[in-house]
């Protein structure tokens, strides 16, 4: 699961800054819709295929792909990389032998997907009188990035570049804005909310001042109130960057855009006569004035540009009703993670998104082996570039290779490794509130003793952050599930939240002794039975009249984009 949804793409969440401006080319509307809890349904009884279907969900297959897709030899599964080549191709085997039919192209199980990526080269610098900052520790350029730059200006610390007489700001009062390079903060100040800073799209008004008024660069401190500090942020910001090969450039005009440590900061402001800290105290203060550095700075950013193709893997078990076997319901799973980088580190990706695939195959193996064969079709996809910003899943909605309109739902396995905890007793539906799969999760749950809560971290917005999103925006219902164990929820969630800062999204994601396969188990059981019984209903899931998603299935208006 990416936690910097794409959209976008990579960093869109990491980072709000990332998003603002990429908005500079096209603005959008956010905002948020509040998700209320699901009704209880009262738990009923797993049926005679369902129990068989359920007995066999093998968690030794879980574990086998798992441990295949995160071995050294796969090399991190990056997408449009030699790894993710070879576990697609691995995955497309497993497909064949289970002996679903091809749903990719010319025959195959495979759908090519064209790709372009950037890295940043070791010319990258910042420099300013007798100061060079290190790519990465001290500094990192950010999106949008519209290509190699090699700028120079005065540096002026200008806060939050705000000119706003209802708060008797004017953050630029007095300069010249031509050839500078601006030191600010990302909004909303203290004492503006933030929800009233989105509303008011002042980021997107404040940057698209700054670029009108000719400024050489942009560069972002920290004021402290991040979600995300810098060191995370540039760790994610130096690697390889991917994007679909049909995706529009960035104008050549933008100046580039950085982020600095506050280490770095400090250096910033080291000739001006104020403190970084004098400096943030002003910045939230009225009748704040520009502050001259008194330094020049030299920025030069310098990518490496490249090429490739990746590949969605899909299987198709075809359905045995004459006429529903025409529409077909979707499981997905991502299989990249974030490859190999030049000096031989390996993201191996166990937990996100190993555990996903794992439990996709076994739903696939389990479907395999049923005696009689659900109503409707069934699609298994295993899709790529889901950490650059759902890039697999995307393409797929845009170039089916099955009617969109006879779609019947997506089930997603993506999640952050919670399942392994122990053995799962609570389940968390994203997206359960916007559709009749709410409603299917709480029957099967009740029936196997589960219990359903809301999403216990709303901030993190994880409805928004993986592949099944992008079917919802194209009018699919789709799900997704975290699995937990029983007792309390802040003991799991602290626990996840702990490995977030030490091992997700890092080569540390591995596979380890204490994984309690019965927890996979378990939500790829849930899944499954969720996915027979939209399979064999007489009716296609449908959209609650209270979502802001419910349209015609396949309709290209514009769904609400994430908060």
């Amino acid at each position: 699961m990416n936690p910097i949804r794409s959209r976008f793409r990579v960093l869109r969440q990491l980072t709000a800054f990332a998003l603002t401006a990429v908005l500079l080319l096209t603005a959008t509307t956010a905002f948020g819709a509040v998700h209320p809890a699901v009704a209880s349904v009262a738990p009923g009884e797993l049926s005679a295929p369902e129990k068989q279907l359920a007995a066999d969900i093998k968690p030794e297959t879980i574990r086998e792909v798992v441990a295949a897709l995160s071995a050294d030899d796969m090399q991190g599964r990056g997408t449009a990389q030699p790894g993710g080549d070879k576990a697609a191709n691995y995955l497309a085997e497993r497909f064949a032998k289970l002996n679903l039919k091809p749903l990719g192209v010319k025959n195959s199980y495979l759908q090519p997907i064209k790709f372009k990526d950037t890295e940043l080269l070791p010319e990258t610098s910042f420099v300013f009188s007798d100061q060079t900052l290190k790519l990465g520790a001290e500094f990192v350029p950010t999106p949008p990035a519209s290509g190699d730059e090699n700028v120079s200006g005065p540096l002026h610390f200008i806060a939050y570049g705000m000119v706003l007489s209802a708060l008797k700001r004017n953050d630029v009062a007095g300069l010249n804005l031509q050839g500078k390079i601006v030191v600010m903060l990302e909004g909303p100040p203290g004492n503006v909310s933030k929800d009233s800073w989105k509303k008011a799209h002042a980021q997107l008004s404040i940057l698209k001042g700054l670029v009108g008024a000719g400024v050489a660069g942009i560069v972002f401190m920290s004021h402290g109130r991040e979600e995300h500090p810098y060191a995370e942020t540039a760790d994610y910001l130096v690697r390889r960057q991917v994007d679909r090969a049909d995706s529009k450039d960035m104008p050549a005009e933008l100046p580039p855009f950085l982020s600095v440590s506050d280490a770095a900061a400090d250096k910033l402001f080291a000739k001006s006569g104020t403190t970084r800290a004098e400096a943030l105290a002003q910045a939230e203060a009225e009748g704040f004035k520009p502050i001259d550095l008194k330094q020049t700075a030299k920025i030069k950013v310098k990518y490496k540009k490249g090429s490739g193709v990746g590949n969605n893997v899909i299987g198709l078990m075809e359905g045995s009703d004459p006429n529903l076997k025409n529409e077909a319901v979707v499981f997905s799973a991502h299989y990249d993670a974030y490859g190999m980088t030049a000096d031989n580190r390996i993201y191996h990706g166990a937990a996100d998104n190993g555990l996903g695939v794992g439990e996709l195959m076994v739903v696939a193996e389990a479907f395999s082996r049923a005696a009689i064969k659900p109503k409707r079709s069934i699609i298994f996809m295993a899709v790529t570039g889901e950490e650059y910003g759902g890039l697999g899943s995307d393409y797929w909605v845009q170039n089916p290779t099955w009617k969109i309109k006879q779609t019947a739902a997506d089930l997603n396995l993506d999640g952050m490794g919670t399942e392994v905890y122990g053995p799962v007793k609570v389940v968390v539906g994203y997206g359960a509130e916007h559709s009749s799969l709410g409603k299917t999760l709480e029957e099967v749950a009740g029936a196997e003793g589960l219990k359903v809560i809301p999403d216990p971290m709303p901030d993190e917005k994880s409805f928004y952050r993986s592949d099944h999103y992008f079917f919802v925006k194209k009018g699919i219902p789709g799900i997704m599930l975290m699995g937990a164990p029983e007792g309390d929820t802040k003991v799991w969630t602290d626990r996840m939240k702990q490995w977030e800062k030490t091992d997700y999204h890092q080569p540390t994601d591995t596979i380890r002794p204490e994984w309690n396969w019965e927890g996979p188990r378990m939500i790829a059981e849930v899944m499954a039975i969720m996915g027979l019984r939209v399979a064999n209903e007489e009716k296609m899931p449908a959209w609650l009249a209270s979502s802001p998603f419910n349209r015609e299935r396949g309709t290209n208006a514009e769904a609400p984009p994430e908060p």
